[in-house]
Parts: structure tokens; C-alpha cells; sequence
């Protein structure tokens, strides 16, 4: 089988933003669906709306996003909107709140473990492709957060977020801390949910990390710590898993002294079953061909 392509430049630019989905060779039709993190308000670490632009604009897409499911400042669509004005997403591009109106749109998971379906915000329906922008980082519950966090977290409704958190216990928001999965089953559902949405666009998705601001804390923190080791780069693939995959190799490879604190809270957390999980799923390969842009 031959392994997945994931592609690396260390320059950390707008431009090579631009330069990593073209090498990927795809062509993202009609009406294309741009899934950023938006950053939760007092976050110092996401990535902002200028940096984004050119990539944005080149596949003249909308930025989505769905609401989350604890308080805060994106904690329903009123204030969300407020901060994508906030931190200028409006100002550069059409957004959307993908579960702004229910009702959510459910689409199956014919062989999960852990979920029976993902709830997902319903204005998906209204696109034709999906980019997914992801910045690489720690993640206080999943360990680390990439292109597979964007697909399962990233694109579920407050619902959808509740259901996977309680591992399929229900969709209740009240209930969402109360009934918090056990880690290994929160991972394996948020690859399980991950898959309806790469099933969904199928060969019209196309996926970037960004590794930069490397903090153990998400973005989705309105309290997060600063970046514990320096900037790696940006890495693209048509695989997520293996982007994945790519990204946590190359924070366990670097010679930086931080990066033990990052490597401590993937482990902690054993983020890597979200990557055992997509793989047994068959959603995507672990192994990979990693492909240096700068030395071609």
C-alpha cells in the first residue's frame, strides 16, 4: 500500500499557506467550506484572520464554525458572531455558524464502537468542499488538537459537541461535564465523528496544520500557556490521519527543550488513540512519506 503523502515547509508564512494546498495537487469545487478556530475570547495563541487571508481568498471560500458547548464567549451563535467581529473574521470573509438553526443534520456512523451517529451543524449541507485549517497544538482533553479534532469537535453543533464529550451518553448541554467520557472513549468518538465528515466530502477536502504558537493548552482556552517550544512549520495532506500523525512526529523528533511538556500532556491525555482509532476505521494511514517542499 502506498503510503501518504504529507508535505513540510518551515517557513511560516500567509504565502506558503497558499504554497502547501497546491502542491497537494487537488482543485476544491463550487462553494467551499473554510473550517478555522476561531479562538475563544482572551486566547493569545490562534491563529488570526490576516495570516489565513491569502488561503482563505485564494479558494474564495466562507469561514464556518460551530458553537461550543460550556461557557464562553462562542457558547452560542449571538456571541459567537460578536467575536468572529471581534477577532476581524468578519471583517475579511463571509462566516457562518453552521448551527446557528437547527435542526442539527445527523449522519451515521455504520461501525463505530463508541457512537451511533454525529451531530453535525446543518448548514454543512450548503457546501461542496471543505478546507480544514488547522492550528497544531496541545489540547487540555484530547492531548494534542490538528485536522482530526477540526472534523470530529471543529464541525459538530453544541449537541453534537455534548455527545461526543459523554462518549454517546446523550446530547443534553446541562449534563456535559457530569456524564464526561472516560479518555480513551473520548478520543475513539471524536475519530468515529471525524469519519462522517471526511465520508461526507468524500475526495473534496483538502487538510493543513499549522505548527506555530506550540502551547499544551487549545485555542479553544481563554486562559491557555504561552507556547512552550519554538515554531516546526506547516504541513498539508489529502490524508488527515497522517497529517496527524506527521505533526506529533515531528514535536517527539525536535531537539527542543519544551518539548517535553507537550510530549507530557499528549501522553497524558494518550492522544495518539484518536490516531489508533482513524486508522482501525480506516479513514487513513499512520505511515507516511514525509516530503520537504524547501529541498525539492
Amino acid at each position: 500500500m502506498e503510503k501518504a503523502k504529507v508535505y513540510f515547509t518551515k517557513n511560516i508564512i500567509p504565502e506558503n499557506v497558499v504554497k502547501m494546498y497546491e502542491v497537494l495537487g487537488i482543485n476544491l469545487p463550487g462553494k467551499v467550506a473554510v473550517k478555522v478556530h476561531s479562538g475563544e475570547k482572551g486566547n493569545q495563541n490562534y491563529l488570526h484572520p490576516e495570516f489565513m487571508r491569502p488561503m482563505i481568498e485564494h479558494v474564495n471560500g466562507t469561514v464556518v464554525e460551530c458553537n461550543t458547548a460550556y461557557p464562553g464567549a462562542r457558547n452560542d451563535t449571538e456571541h459567537h458572531k460578536a467575536l468572529m467581529e471581534e477577532h476581524g473574521w468578519s471583517k475579511y470573509f463571509n462566516v457562518d455558524i453552521m448551527d446557528s438553526e437547527g435542526p442539527d443534520l445527523e449522519l451515521p456512523i455504520a461501525n463505530g464502537k463508541i457512537l451511533e451517529k454525529n451531530y453535525v451543524g446543518k448548514n454543512i449541507k450548503n457546501y461542496d468542499s471543505l478546507l480544514v485549517l488547522s492550528h497544531f497544538k496541545g489540547h487540555p482533553a484530547g492531548g494534542f488538537g490538528g485536522a482530526l479534532k477540526q472534523l470530529s469537535i471543529g464541525c459538530a453543533s453544541t449537541a453534537g459537541k455534548v455527545y461526543i464529550h459523554t462518549a454517546g451518553k446523550t446530547t443534553d448541554q446541562s449534563k456535559f461535564w457530569d456524564l464526561f467520557a472516560n479518555q480513551d472513549d473520548f478520543t475513539a468518538a471524536m475519530a468515529e465523528s471525524a469519519s462522517t465528515v471526511m465520508d461526507y466530502f468524500k475526495d473534496k477536502a483538502a487538510y493543513i496544520n499549522v505548527m506555530c504558537n506550540l502551547s499544551v493548552d487549545c485555542d479553544c482556552c481563554e486562559v491557555a500557556e504561552d507556547p512552550c517550544m519554538a515554531d516546526i512549520g506547516i504541513l498539508s495532506s489529502l490524508d488527515p490521519v497522517a497529517l496527524d500523525q506527521a505533526c506529533v512526529d515531528l514535536v517527539y523528533n525536535s531537539k527542543d527543550p519544551g518539548r517535553d511538556h507537550l510530549v507530557e500532556r499528549i501522553e497524558r491525555q494518550n492522544g495518539v488513540h484518536i490516531l489508533e482509532t482513524a486508522c482501525s476505521l480506516g479513514i487513513g494511514s499512520r505511515e507516511y512519506e514525509l516530503i520537504d517542499i524547501d529541498n525539492v
